[in-house]
């Protein structure tokens, strides 16, 4: 599979290996999961399945706001032990079917039924802390790779974390500019795809959302 496939995939590796974050991987699955091919019964991502098809584990930054994708390999399932688990404990809360793929403090998830019309689900970070919510992050996971490794890069500029290797700046609140370049997703946020799982009468992510959409009164 060519690199440049995954444009904002091969940005990451290539913000991570710039700034000396930490970076993990592992090979993929002689047999990974494909496009369409049912998890949990739903559809696989299409850009997931590319990204499985070149690693079977990685994690981006970790220890500086970073996160990684499940492991799926000839090894370990933990993708599809944790989407067998999160459809029986979360599916009914967050009221949406979702195929998750990664996280660290928070989890990331596609949305399978906003696909486009190639198959490419957009993404969603949820918080299961508290009240189960989630905020649209990318409209597909190659345009979230790439989101957050300039995410990273600001996290690094960071004055504090200049100083002191830590940063107050957290994903996806700080991040509002990032994500009003992905057209797609503002496309998506204004037709009101997402209002269900946003909780969306919550003040402060009315006032996120806002900023997104370039709607902010």
């Amino acid at each position: 599979m060519e690199s440049m496939v995954l444009p904002g995939l091969e940005r990451m590796i290539e913000v991570c290996q710039r700034l000396s974050l930490r970076l993990e991987s592992l090979p993929p699955a002689r047999e990974p999961l494909k496009a369409g091919d049912l998890l949990e019964g739903l559809p696989f991502d299409s850009v997931l399945a590319m990204v499985y098809a070149r690693l079977g584990y990685a994690a981006f930054g970790t220890g500086v706001k970073g996160w990684g994708i499940l492991q799926s390999d000839d090894q370990v399932h933990a993708l599809e032990k944790e989407n067998n688990w999160w459809r029986e404990a979360w599916w009914e809360e967050l009221g949406e079917p979702m195929i998750v793929f990664g996280g660290d403090l928070y989890t990331y998830a596609t949305v399978p039924r906003l696909a486009d019309e190639r198959g490419r689900q957009p993404v969603v970070q949820v918080d299961t802390y508290e009240e189960p919510y989630s905020l649209p992050v990318a409209s597909n996971v190659d345009r979230f790779f790439d989101t957050y490794s300039r995410f990273l890069e600001a996290v690094v500029a960071d004055p504090d974390y200049q100083q002191t290797g830590k940063s107050d700046l957290l994903f996806p609140w700080d991040a509002t500019e990032l994500l009003a370049q992905d057209e797609r997703l503002v496309e998506l946020m204004r037709a009101g795809c997402f209002d269900s799982l946003m909780k969306i009468g919550d003040d402060s992510t009315r006032r996120w959302a806002a900023k997104v959409m370039g709607t902010e009164g």
